[in-house]
């Protein structure tokens, strides 16, 4: 095993896999051998009809991470102008380090696009089978790297330039993005649960 996992219990795991932004570690590296393990259990996901049609592209080269960097850069940029500032504390320490990650998001050791090969263009109606046999596998990703030290923020901002992105790494084209993810060693690795709505407000028992 490449590192040691966290004394974290399975409930443990399950809420306090964060978003990291500022706490990622951007001057220590992370080893590949890592990165596969975490992907070993990533693929463990259920996909439709069991498909497994799922592709990683793990981008380790500096020129390549600062290239898919600057979509991101530019499609935040865009994202921020087109929200009003607010006086909600928590809203703005989500800007204040989003803001971080899209400036530095270029020095993350490691970045890992989740991307699902679909035969052809995507539906005009509902995705969710596609996206259904992706995205658990890309969770289970960030939960493998919390139990490991590590971790990530889910993005898909980039997909603003999905295009230009697949053009620079060569993606086929029915091979469709779905999360863009920053990898890299935490500094520290105490985190909490986030505060979330009441169950009760979202909850409906045999109808609406």
């Amino acid at each position: 095993m490449a590192d040691e996992l966290l004394s974290l219990n399975p409930d443990e795991l399950l809420t306090t896999t964060r978003s990291v932004r500022k706490r990622l570690d951007l001057e220590r590296s992370v080893p590949l051998e890592v990165v596969h393990e975490c992907l070993e259990i990533a693929l463990q996901a259920p996909s439709g009809s069991n498909t497994q049609s799922w592709h990683w592209i793990v981008l380790t080269d500096p020129e390549l991470r600062q290239k898919v960097a600057d979509h991101y850069a530019r499609s935040f940029a865009d994202y921020a102008a087109a929200r009003p500032q607010t006086d909600d504390a928590t809203m703005d320490r989500i800007r204040t380090s989003s803001q971080y990650l899209a400036d530095v998001m270029g020095q993350v050791p490691v970045l890992v696009l989740g991307a699902i090969d679909t035969g052809g263009d995507l539906p005009t109606g509902n995705q969710a089978s596609i996206w259904g046999s992706l995205l658990p596998a890309a969770w289970n990703f960030s939960l493998a790297l919390r139990a490991r030290g590590l971790g990530s923020a889910w993005t898909t901002l980039h997909l603003v330039y999905e295009r230009e992105v697949a053009e620079l790494l060569g993606i086929p084209s029915t091979v469709h993005q779905g999360v863009l993810l920053p990898v890299a060693y935490t500094k520290g690795t105490d985190f909490r649960p986030a505060k979330r709505r009441p169950l009760d407000d979202v909850l409906h028992v045999n109808g609406w």
